[in-house]
């Protein structure tokens, strides 16, 4: 019987056990990591100018699912809205949201899980990593 399916919302690198410590055994679990590009200026998301935080959520993304055997993308500039993208593709059965903690989350990232909990309809878990 296949494990469960989660999907990771990583904003900084995401180490395996970590993971496990989050969520328990992650050995028969599907999993699949979605790096917003969150770590933007305001001014730079009021242009569109998404370019240096795409690449930045690009190499999170490869760093965290190369350690964790996943498939991986890049999501919208805002977190919340590239789980709802990812979730439309990938009907997971939780959601971990490992982002920086407090005063090192950036505007974006503030508050991203329990933003997360009001508007999905999955289980969300929490994980405050450091930047």
């Amino acid at each position: 019987m296949p494990g469960k399916r989660l999907l990771v919302l990583a904003t900084v690198p995401v180490e395996e056990d970590v993971l496990r410590d989050a969520v328990g055994e992650v050995d028969d679990a599907e999993i699949r990591v979605v790096a917003p590009a969150s770590n933007i200026s305001k001014l730079d998301w009021l242009t569109n100018a998404e370019d240096d935080a795409r690449r930045q959520a690009a190499e999170v993304a490869g760093e965290t699912s190369g350690r964790v055997g996943a498939a991986a993308e890049v999501g919208d500039t805002d977190p919340v809205q590239a789980l709802e993208d990812a979730l439309r593709e990938y009907p997971a059965d939780e959601v971990v949201v490992a982002t920086p903690p407090g005063e090192q989350a950036t505007w974006l990232e503030d508050d991203a899980g329990r933003r997360a909990r009001e508007r999905l309809g999955v289980p969300i878990r929490e994980v405050a990593l450091p930047r």
